[in-house]
């Protein structure tokens, strides 16, 4: 489906509450043609955190695909990419008409992008809830 992202996994732990979902996140030149000439592959395993109530009836070593709807991931981007360059934008480019050092505009606009990560950080409950993975069979 379009409007949706998916990425295949294994599920790794299955408890009352939380199912673990192994998924190898690459990067884009890992599935490249010449991917096995190039010292750059970049591969690596990441644990998905989905509802063991909405997931019922997966056990450990099941092949799954962990799904999530695009707007959701739409939505991450901008709250783990867009903002944080806005305001690292927008601190070092006010501050540069200011008589104050560039290195010290930089760390400022560093500590902008800190604060923003916090603030985030400390929604990070709030926003889990949003964020709902679903598992289903893996097609074909």
């Amino acid at each position: 489906m379009k409007d949706e992202l998916s990425h295949e996994g294994i599920v790794r732990e299955v408890g009352p509450k939380i199912t673990r979902v192994a998924i190898e996140a690459k990067s884009a030149c890992a599935s490249c043609h010449a991917a096995g000439l190039c010292t750059s592959l970049d591969a690596t395993t990441k644990d998905i955190e989905v509802s063991t109530a909405l997931n019922p009836g997966y056990q450990e070593g099941d092949k799954v695909e962990v799904v999530l709807g695009t707007s959701m991931g739409a939505k991450a981007v901008l709250l783990a990419y867009v903002v944080p360059l806005f305001i690292l934008l927008i601190l070092v480019v006010s501050l540069s008409y200011t008589s104050i050092h560039e290195l010290l505009i930089g760390a400022i606009g560093l500590g902008g992008m800190a604060i923003w990560y916090g603030v985030v950080y400390l929604f990070r409950d709030r926003l889990s809830r949003e964020y709902v993975f679903y598992l289903r069979r893996p097609r074909g």
